[in-house]
């Protein structure tokens, strides 16, 4: 798809036109009227990265369109960037392009913000860095005010610290998030809010224990977790897991059990298959699960999984793509209805929508 261009005035009927594909291509399973949460017509982005540009002795933020990967596009102001975000682009590129050394051979800068207003800058280059960039980088940190971390081939130097610690109330709580750079972390924060406070609507008053697949940094693991009596939450990637350890401890959740392990193999362990170390010390038996709640890669929830998925009474579903969450409930429908639907606005200005359901055994 073409750039996406970011006119507010443009942004009620865009979103009106994803709503109303969602329901129509929904329509036969069952979907009832979804609730839509909007996005914040600017500002609303959490994360961002340009290709940096040289021309001459400046560079320059740079995007390319798919349909012309050869031809950057100069970015000068960015609107869909979080505040914290926009606070520190001007100040950064007239800062790298006063200091040579912060600005030869550098490839690409990534910007990740909280709502909470921290700021963190990963400087990507080609070439590898010396004291001479660290001596450089502390000050641009200072100037900044922002976590400043340098990359290249087979080198990572981290300053001072290589993540954020989000903070935002929901329902009555504030939540703390440990956000390491480089790991997977939600876009749109005040989206994210919504689904946080959705979901936990959803499976309100429900009881029993939770089975959460894909928990990633425990974004939902933390809000869902005071609402049953047990969690058992699985996740593959080794930085993920650390991040939703911490956070966990960090927001005093004491009912979950993490395991390093992906939704194939706990499909097959529920099932009675082989034994899996990474189990060892889990007590299977001793949970009485009433809830599956999955937030699936855009691959959605593979065959396996669906078959266990199956199995349960309620199932929370958060998609990032429409075309897998549908083709799962082709499946998943022959069981359950869906008791209620959801439509979140992550990516304003495109085609892409974020979608909620919650199904219920018929």
């Amino acid at each position: 798809m073409p750039l996406p261009t970011f006119d507010p005035a443009d942004y009620d009927q865009q979103l009106a036109d994803k709503v109303a594909r969602y329901k129509a291509d929904f329509a036969a399973v069952g979907l009832p009227e979804p609730e839509v949460f909007e996005s914040e017509r600017s500002a609303y982005r959490m994360r961002a990265e340009f290709r940096m540009w040289h021309v001459g002795e400046e560079v320059h933020y740079a995007m390319f369109d798919p349909a012309d990967r050869k031809t950057p596009v100069m970015i000068d102001v960015f609107p869909p960037a979080a505040e914290p975000i926009a606070r520190v682009m001007s100040s950064l590129r007239a800062r790298l392009n006063a200091n040579e050394t912060l600005r030869h051979r550098l490839f690409q800068t990534e910007f990740l913000a909280t709502l909470s207003g921290e700021v963190m800058v990963a400087l990507v280059y080609h070439r590898k860095l010396d004291d001479a960039w660290e001596v450089e980088a502390r000050a641009l940190s200072a100037d900044l005010g922002a976590v400043v971390i340098g990359r290249s081939r087979k080198q990572k130097i981290v300053l001072e610290r290589d993540w954020l610690q989000e903070r935002f109330e929901l329902d009555g709580r504030e939540l703390s998030y440990h956000q390491v750079e480089g790991s997977f972390t939600q876009p749109n924060g005040e989206v994210n809010r919504h689904m946080l406070r959705w979901a936990r609507r959803q499976v309100a008053g429900v009881g029993g224990d939770l089975l959460e697949l894909y928990c990633g940094n425990g974004n939902f693991t933390i809000a869902l977790a005071p609402l049953f009596d047990k969690v058992l939450a699985t996740e593959m990637s080794k930085t993920s897991v650390y991040s939703a350890q911490t956070n966990l401890q960090a927001n005093g959740i004491e009912n979950v059990a993490m395991v390093r392990m992906a939704s194939e193999e706990i499909s097959d362990a529920l099932a009675g298959g082989r034994e899996y170390r990474r189990m060892k010390d889990v007590d299977l038996a001793s949970y009485n699960f009433t809830t599956l709640f999955v937030d699936p890669p855009r691959a959605g929830l593979d065959e396996a999984t669906v078959t266990l998925a199956g199995r349960f009474d309620h199932i929370l579903y958060i998609s990032c793509n429409p075309e897998t969450l549908r083709a799962n409930l082709d499946v998943l429908t022959r069981t359950h209805r869906v008791a209620s639907a959801a439509a979140f606005d992550q990516f304003p200005y495109t085609h892409h929508l974020e979608c909620g359901v919650f199904l219920v055994r018929r």
